[in-house]
């Protein structure tokens, strides 16, 4: 599945099996893998998940089970077994414990608020080995 604004792909979803039902709502029994890009049709970010589920009435979609999200310029993991995505806003969330990790520090938390590529978030019960330069 590709999803395209103005032209341009946006996202692209890739799935083993897709379970559609009467309401609209999609399961992915098997996982999804997204790839995420910027204007200049640049990969900036990906997701995957275990297991998804797409609610259509609300538009949004559900990862659950060993839930990766990484940010590629800035070689930023993500790590937790829940995970929610809205498209429209563009913004991941979940209130389950997670671990962000990149080349120098790692970060725990609880009750993340993010952009869908991690350029930007906020957690609530830190905690962590982060590096401070001088």
């Amino acid at each position: 599945m590709h999803y395209a604004e103005k032209e341009k792909v946006k996202v692209i979803l890739q799935a083993k099996k897709a379970d559609e039902f009467q309401t609209g709502d999609r399961e992915f029994p098997e996982g999804i893998y997204l790839e995420f890009y910027d204007e200049t049709g640049k990969i900036t970010s990906t997701l995957k998940a275990n297991t998804a589920y797409y609610f259509k009435q609300e538009n949004k979609w559900r990862g659950r089970g060993d839930v990766i999200v990484v940010n590629l310029e800035k070689q930023q993991q993500l790590n937790t077994e829940e995970l929610f995505w809205m498209p429209v806003t563009k913004k991941i969330y979940t209130d389950k414990f997670v671990t962000i990790t990149d080349h120098e520090d790692v970060i725990y938390g609880t009750h993340l608020r993010a952009n869908q590529d991690l350029s930007n978030y906020s957690l609530k019960e830190t905690t962590g080995e982060v590096e401070v330069k001088d």
